[in-house]
């Protein structure tokens, strides 16, 4: 595995994504309080339906059995049975009833819930049922005062359940998910020490032969591969360097002996001058790209303002008679903990590609406190083509007919990652294009 720089994108890309232990709690949480609360709903549903039953069928039995009565013995047609008052009207009685209970007058035989007001008017409920026949009519009245208050405190008894339950449920979630997450949180733990660690161990030899385990050897194989491919790259950009560097020597003696030479005219030296500098580029280059592998930050100290002028020298010498002014502006002295092929290759790139796609007209490099902005008069670009230029292979519209793979940005937005610096290209005023190399 190998180290990364950049922060954990999970909790920017979903802010409000609940984490793994919450969402275990919390599926307990619900699952008890449904449960429970459905258990309490059928308990209290099936006990007011059996209740209902009993009393509608005893009800039911107490008329029968008080018709029975009347019929023995009419002298006494009230009597007090439990919670139940009897009464019985014969025919010259009816209207007595229409007046005093018009309610039960417009009853039909059978059980009914009423309502009714005692002597101090509270409210109370009763069953009522009602034999009506030709010559005598019966009712018996059963108070539910009591069993209404049963119910209520049956009620309050099924919240005090149903909470105690859900609380129980909480906590078993907590202890759930704990348990279930402690393998995981483990596995994380170590997975950000091996990211900090340039020879991590083996992840899978700490877990159970579980899922984790088996996520455990699946990471351990995915950091071999990784680091594989990593080394080999390494190696590669390693052993090309070297292979590089003894060609580029010489070049760059064989230049430097010839240069030494007397007599030698002036179109044969600005060749000369144009090899050393092209060596020069490639060593600068190499060097920048084996820092770029090893993810090495060299130390030094460069000055932006030779740099510069050492870029612009070497493209005013391939304008071919591009009627195109290359020219230097602002204070020198700015100098940046960094190599000279760092900075040569970042700020190469950006001129580069100014004079590349600048028909005519001017370059210019101004030098900043901080920063080095290259301003060009050419073309432009669209807000979103600036947007993708650092892309790695990506070329603007206007780069159909210039050679070029697309990826000189892409090198300088590596190497200003590798240093802390920033890089930044903006449409210009008008036209053109305005690339800022920013050093802090």
């Amino acid at each position: 595995m190998t180290p990364s720089n950049a922060a954990p994108a999970g909790d920017a890309r979903h802010p409000r994504r609940r984490r793994l232990r919450s969402r275990i709690i919390w599926s307990f949480f619900l699952l008890g309080f449904g449960l429970t609360l459905l258990l309490a709903f059928s308990t209290n549903w099936m006990r007011g339906r059996v209740e209902d039953d009993l009393i509608v069928d005893m009800m039911n039995r107490n008329i029968v059995e008080f018709q029975r009565e009347y019929a023995t013995n009419p002298s006494d047609p009230m009597l007090q049975v439990e919670q139940m008052r009897v009464f019985s009207f014969t025919p010259d009685k009816f209207e007595t009833v229409r007046e005093r209970e018009p309610d039960w007058y417009a009853l039909d035989n059978g059980v009914h819930t009423l309502n009714g007001k005692n002597e101090d008017g509270t409210p109370f409920r009763y069953r009522l049922a009602v034999l009506k026949q030709p010559d005598v009519w019966f009712f018996i009245a059963y108070d539910m005062t009591e069993s209404v208050r049963r119910d209520q405190r049956f009620r309050e008894s099924l919240v005090v359940v149903v909470a105690i339950f859900t609380l129980i449920s909480l906590v078993l979630g907590w202890w759930s998910a704990s348990k279930v997450m402690s393998p995981v949180t483990d596995l994380a733990s170590r997975l950000r020490r091996a990211g900090s660690s340039s020879d991590p161990e083996a992840l899978a030899p700490f877990f159970a032969d579980d899922e984790v385990g088996e996520l455990a050897k699946a990471l351990d194989d995915y950091s071999d591969r990784l680091t594989e491919v990593v080394q080999r790259d390494r190696e590669f950009n390693a052993d090309v360097s070297h292979e590089l560097r003894t060609p580029l020597a010489v070049i760059r003696s064989a230049t430097e002996l010839l240069l030494s030479q007397d007599g030698l005219d002036e179109k044969t030296r600005q060749r000369l001058l144009r090899i050393q500098r092209a060596q020069q580029n490639g060593t600068d280059l190499t060097n920048a790209l084996l820092q770029l592998s090893r993810n090495e930050r060299v130390h030094g100290a460069t000055d932006i303002a030779r740099v510069a002028e050492q870029l612009l020298d070497a493209h005013r010498s391939q304008l071919r008679g591009k009627a195109l002014e290359l020219r230097l502006e602002g204070e020198p002295g700015l100098v940046v903990d960094a190599p000279e092929a760092a900075v040569s290759v970042a700020l190469g790139n950006l001129i580069g590609n100014a004079v590349k796609y600048t028909a005519s007209g001017e370059v210019v490099v101004r030098l900043a406190d901080n920063a080095v902005d290259v301003i060009d008069s050419g073309p432009g670009l669209s807000a979103e083509e600036a947007a993708r230029l650092f892309e790695r292979g990506y070329r603007g519209t206007h780069a159909e007919h210039t050679h070029g793979g697309g990826i000189g940005l892409s090198i300088v937005r590596r190497l200003c990652d590798l240093y802390g610096w920033s890089v930044r290209v903006v449409p210009g005023t008008g036209r053109g294009v305005i690339a800022t190399l920013s050093f802090v």
